[in-house]
């Protein structure tokens, strides 16, 4: 089966509501290769940034499921070139516990760029690039 660029870019969206909808684990597994890798670039909670690959991918939405009670994002612009889907999102999420100096119940903002590449409809490389909104306590 040949995918097309629009579907790549239906399973970017599908794949950013599962995670609004707390998927993890196996769920959120099938968006995935085997083999794929995320690189998130520094950032105010991510100082040095990371390198993760499925497993820490997974564990790291497990883990971010605890910290929020609720997230959403808003897909401003997205760009397809080929197995490429480049999106513009504007994040926000409502903290389960404190965050640095923010207490639990707080809303956290972000303006993120996630660059994707599909390989066989999945996602075999993610890249993050996420503005946090300053924030103050």
């Amino acid at each position: 089966m040949t995918l097309t660029t629009t579907d790549n870019l239906a399973i970017a969206r599908r794949y950013l509501e599962a995670l609004e909808n707390g998927a993890e684990g196996g769920t959120l597994a099938e968006f995935f290769t085997k083999d794929a890798v995320q690189e998130e670039f520094p950032n105010r909670l991510s100082p040095i940034g990371a390198h993760r690959d499925l497993k820490a991918l997974l564990d790291a939405a497990r883990k971010g499921k605890k910290t929020l009670r609720a997230q959403k994002y808003d897909v401003l612009n997205s760009i397809v070139d080929g197995d490429s889907v480049a999106l513009e999102v504007f994040w926000s999420g409502y903290l389960a516990v404190p965050v640095d100096t923010l207490p639990a119940d707080s809303q956290m903002r972000a303006h993120l760029s996630i660059w994707l590449e599909f390989r066989d409809g999945k996602i075999s490389v993610q890249h993050n690039y996420d503005c946090f909104d300053p924030w103050w306590v």
